[in-house]
């Protein structure tokens, strides 16, 4: 198999595609796992191999996600199912989860994961956080079930609701997200993979903060006084809505993804006196 391989390889290369998938694309073909392609490497492939193998690889070429042609990918140590037209987990998120992980919340705190996708974001928080009680809303009904089939398949509990943004939700410690962002205008430059996500999950507007924006109001009367909000935004855009929530009383910062782009959003919310009574922020809690 090793010349399959290899042929796999130059034609992603080719292709301006990482060679190294594919050794995904042939361990599917050959329905093994990655670690036992390698020992069965020096033999011939099985028959019909080589015909899934380019079959895979013409849908590949195609733009189609591998995340999708796998059904799969780790997110955070998380093994997340993953499906065509659901937003699949990105390196730049698992950074939220790390700095999310890293704020001084309470022994037990509440956390709200708005837009949760495969749920990839609440479930990382529920594994490091055990004791935390975690929420997460969603508004796509497949991306939701998805989600709730994650959590079962991984035994995580985390109370999935379908409702925008934080869904009437209250006295929490954390809000994070990782929203729409992308400029409308980015569409006529996106790569040919963003095709078969859920534009929902990707384009916000004009500037890409027309879901973070309305997130962030309503994390003023979710949060707790003192409270964080958390987004993943564009380099483009992320600085704009930190100049904003400042303006409100908010202390804001951006901080940047491994490869030095500014990238997150951490605010924390105003104490009381600065935002009025906390009464009149509250709306119905969740048991």
């Amino acid at each position: 198999m090793i010349r399959l391989l290899r042929e796999l390889q130059g034609r992603l290369r080719e292709a301006g595609l990482p060679e190294g998938e594919a050794l995904d694309l042939l361990a599917l073909a050959a329905g093994l796992p990655r670690k036992a392609l390698l020992l069965r490497l020096a033999a011939p492939p099985a028959e019909g191999v080589a015909e899934k193998a380019f079959a895979l690889l013409k849908k590949r070429l195609s733009g189609y996600p591998l995340q999708y042609l796998l059904g799969e990918v780790e997110f955070f140590g998380l093994p997340l199912k993953v499906a065509e037209g659901v937003l699949v987990p990105r390196p730049e998120t698992e950074g939220l989860v790390e700095l999310a992980l890293a704020l001084p919340l309470p022994p037990r705190p509440r956390i709200l994961d708005v837009g949760t996708g495969t749920g990839a974001i609440a479930l990382a928080l529920k594994r490091h956080l055990p004791e935390a009680e975690v929420f997460a809303t969603e508004i796509d009904p497949k991306a939701l079930a998805l989600a709730q089939e994650n959590a079962r398949r991984l035994e995580l509990p985390v109370s999935f609701l379908l409702a925008p943004l934080t869904g009437g939700l209250s006295g929490l410690d954390l809000v994070v997200s990782n929203p729409p962002y992308l400029p409308e205008g980015y569409k006529e430059v996106a790569p040919p993979e963003l095709r078969f996500e859920n534009p929902l999950a990707l384009y916000a507007g004009e500037e890409g903060l027309a879901v973070a924006r309305p997130l962030a109001r309503e994390a003023a009367k979710a949060l707790k006084p003192g409270g964080f909000l958390l987004l993943e935004l564009a380099p483009e855009n992320v600085h704009t809505l930190a100049r904003e929530l400042q303006g409100q009383g908010w202390e804001a910062e951006v901080l940047r993804d491994l490869a030095g782009r500014d990238r997150y959003l951490r605010a924390r919310r105003p104490p009381q006196e600065a935002v009025g009574q906390e009464g009149a922020l509250r709306g119905p809690e969740v048991p």
